[in-house]
């Protein structure tokens, strides 16, 4: 067992900041097309740390260099249905010249720990280590089985990650019929007797688009009435300032009501201006799950200033609601036209399950205990996570990494942003509230 420098045995707590920050060090950047590091070393590392518990980890590579780390912990009734805690290892790049502190240096200032992926989602990472560890060294088995996942390429749909352990390892999960993950169990502060904690219980499925349209190529110096570019210009403008309706879906229905409760008012999801000037720093992540999305990304053409080339391309990533994929579908070819060429690079489904069952209240009273002023509401996600692989074996998803967050803090800003951090006292607080969690669920 080990022991800090005062003989007193490390905790969970004792131990999250630097799992937090050694993860953060290993550069796990996801290109999308395995021109980065890969997770590998970051898996290693993972399956080091529960190695020295006691535990079996496995890696599984499904590309040179894109690697995961599996481990299951044996429970005290092996005949209940086990329960997933799944994080993904890999991060977004990050450009060093924009931050004011290296993204992959882990630094601490200010009270939180700085870098890349320090809210998406080495921090979750780091807490369920932490846990695991501590519970492990004490001799603590949980109520159940639990599966440990530490995934690659969640940043680029998961393919080789969780959508690989599906479709060529699902024995890894046998039994298993709850997860959680990443962006749930934040909080967001009401008033000094009411902060909520966003559990996120649905995510809107994703279209990453290719658009491409075919023109005359000729000289630049010509009048030229076929010009790929220009069509494609056109289209893209259209879907980029496109207005999709308002489609309230059951759980942002919860979600507003249960705000609009706390803060004394009804919400009215048609009104989207003064509805989101009421939610403060989360109004990113809610507006968004409002309506279906379309944001054009890229785009190319050409190669010479003086040839008008033949063809012109963009990329787009689009999100549809739950049970509005066809509607999504059939708006983008409206505003695209009939010149435009539509292809997915990449799509997945949307997810929405229900806001109770014994792991809710596992996640109610867990925090409450940690957080008197504590009330768990379900919330819609505007992206997506290695939930939707999961749910094809029949595993019901929650994002549940719990932190307690500063009011000012700007939590969503910090996903893919410049200067992510997390608060120290927030990994501290998370930690306490999963192991509290896992004895409940």
């Amino acid at each position: 067992m080990s022991a800090t420098d005062t003989g007193r045995s490390v905790t969970g707590e004792d131990e999250v900041v630097d799992l937090c920050r050694e993860l953060i060090r290993i550069d796990t950047s996801n290109y999308g097309d395995h021109s980065g590091p890969g997770e590998r070393k970051a898996a290693e590392w993972v399956a080091e740390k529960l190695a020295e518990v006691g535990l079996e980890p496995k890696i599984f590579e499904s590309h040179p260099g894109r690697a995961s780390t599996v481990a299951r912990i044996e429970g005290e009734d092996p005949s209940r249905p086990a329960l997933l805690i799944h994080g993904h290892l890999d991060v977004v790049p990050a450009n060093a010249d924009d931050w004011t502190h290296h993204p992959f240096s882990g630094e601490v200032t200010d009270g939180c720990v700085w870098g890349r992926g320090a809210v998406d989602m080495k921090d979750m990472d780091a807490m369920t280590l932490a846990v695991v560890r501590d519970r492990l060294r004490s001799g603590r088995r949980p109520p159940r089985d639990i599966v440990l996942a530490f995934l690659a390429d969640e940043e680029a749909g998961g393919t080789y990650g969780a959508r690989h352990l599906v479709d060529h390892h699902p024995d890894l999960f046998e039994g298993v019929t709850e997860a959680i993950s990443e962006v749930g169990g934040f909080s967001f502060t009401v008033s000094e007797e009411r902060r909520l904690y966003l559990i996120q219980t649905a995510e809107k499925g994703m279209h990453w688009m290719k658009l491409t349209v075919a023109g005359t190529a000729g000289h630049g110096s010509m009048i030229h009435r076929d010009n790929a570019i220009t069509e494609l210009s056109e289209a893209v403008a259209r879907l980029g300032r496109h207005t999709f309706p308002v489609r309230v879906t059951k759980t942002t229905r919860a979600f507003l009501d249960e705000l609009g409760d706390a803060l004394g008012t009804e919400l009215d999801p048609e009104d989207m201006q003064s509805t989101l000037a009421r939610l403060g720093g989360i109004a990113k992540l809610i507006g968004a799950t409002l309506s279906n999305t379309a944001n054009p990304t890229q785009l190319g053409a050409g190669y010479k200033v003086n040839v008008i080339p033949g063809e012109a391309t963009a990329h787009v990533d689009g999100r549809f609601l739950p049970g509005h994929e066809e509607e999504f579908l059939a708006d983008l070819d409206r505003i695209l036209g009939p010149k435009v060429r539509r292809e997915d690079v990449h799509s997945d489904k949307a997810l929405e399950t229900s806001f109770d069952g014994a792991l809710v209240e596992a996640m109610q009273s867990s925090l409450l205990a940690e957080d008197p002023t504590a009330k768990a509401i379900p919330y819609m996600l505007s992206g997506g996570t290695d939930a939707k692989s999961f749910d094809d074996l029949g595993i019901r998803g929650f994002g549940f990494a719990p932190l307690k967050l500063p009011p000012e803090l700007d939590f969503a800003g910090m996903f893919h942003g410049v200067d992510e951090r997390v608060p120290v006292d927030g990994l501290k607080f998370g930690v306490r509230v999963l192991d509290r969690f896992i004895d409940a669920s």
